[in-house]
C-alpha cells in the first residue's frame, strides 16, 4: 500500500518545472489516511509518505532512490531498473492488458467548499475508471503550480501510470482528487498546503552516513507444469483355484 502512495502522491504532483514548489497533501484509500509531502526543485522530487520513508527521483536520468530513515539506508533504482522492477510487479498481479482509456474531465456544475476554498465539480468517467476533480479556481498562483503538477511523462513510469489521473489545463487548482479504478480500492487526494518557497538542494541528496543496500536478482516464474502421468499397472491375473 505504501508504494502506491508513493506513486499517486508522485504521479499527481510532480513535473518538469524548474520551480520550487511544495505540497502537502492527504491522501485516502483502503480505509488508510496518510500525509504525503512532495517537494520539487528543478528536475528532481522529493516525495514523504509520514516520517519513515522518503523517495527522490531524477526526472532527467530516471534515477529512483528511496531513503530509509530508521535504518539509514538508501535503495538506488536505474531509470531501467526501476522500469523493469515495475513491469515484473504487473507481471505478478496479472496486470499485463492494454492502457485503462482515460476520459477528458468534464464540468457537472456541482459545488462544494473544501479547505475554504470554493470548488466545482468536474468528471472524467470511462467503463472501468472514474475520476472526480475538485477544482478552486480562485487558488492563488495557480497556473503556475498546474504548470508544475501536470502528469510526469517519463516513460520509466509508464507501468506505475496506468491508474493515475491526468492533469489538464483547469480554470482552477484541483484541491481534492477522487480515483475510482475497477478492481483498486478508491483513493481520495486532498492539497492541504502550498508553498513556493526556495528548497535546499540537501533536500534532494542522500545523507552522507546512509548505508547503499540492493535488490536481489530474481527471474519471474509461472507454475512448473506437471509431467507426464505414468499409465496404472495392470491388474495381476487372478489365478485359478488349486494352482
Amino acid at each position: 500500500m505504501k508504494l502506491s502512495l508513493f506513486f499517486f502522491a508522485f504521479i499527481g504532483l510532480l513535473s518538469m518545472a524548474r520551480a520550487d514548489l511544495t505540497v502537502v497533501q492527504s491522501i485516502e484509500a483502503g480505509g488508510s489516511t496518510n500525509r504525503v509531502t512532495i517537494k520539487i526543485k528543478g528536475e528532481r522530487a522529493r516525495i514523504e509518505i509520514n516520517p519513515e520513508s522518503s523517495m527522490i527521483v531524477d526526472t532527467k536520468t530516471g534515477e529512483v532512490i528511496t531513503l530509509m530513515p530508521k535504518d539509514k539506508s538508501v535503495l538506488r533504482l536505474s531509470a531501467e531498473k526501476a522500469k523493469d522492477l515495475a513491469y515484473k510487479a504487473s507481471v505478478l498481479r496479472k496486470d499485463t492488458d492494454t492502457p485503462i482509456e482515460i476520459a477528458t474531465p468534464k464540468p457537472t456544475g456541482k459545488k462544494d467548499k473544501i479547505n475554504g476554498y470554493e470548488a466545482e465539480e468536474y468528471v472524467a468517467e470511462t467503463p472501468k475508471y472514474r475520476a472526480t476533480y475538485w477544482v478552486a479556481k480562485t487558488y492563488p498562483d495557480y497556473q503556475v503550480i498546474l504548470r508544475q503538477m501536470k502528469l510526469l511523462q517519463n516513460p520509466a513510469f509508464a507501468s506505475a501510470r496506468k491508474p493515475m489521473p491526468d492533469y489538464y489545463d483547469f480554470p482552477g487548482l484541483p484541491i481534492r482528487t477522487k480515483i475510482t479504478l475497477q478492481g483498486l480500492p478508491e483513493a481520495t487526494s486532498t492539497i492541504v498546503s502550498v508553498s513556493q518557497a526556495s528548497l535546499a538542494d540537501s533536500e534532494f541528496n542522500v545523507p552522507a552516513d546512509y548505508a547503499e543496500i540492493h535488490l536481489p536478482e530474481f527471474e519471474l516464474r509461472g507454475p512448473v507444469p506437471p509431467g507426464p502421468v505414468p499409465p496404472a499397472a495392470p491388474p495381476t491375473p487372478e489365478k485359478p483355484d488349486g494352482q
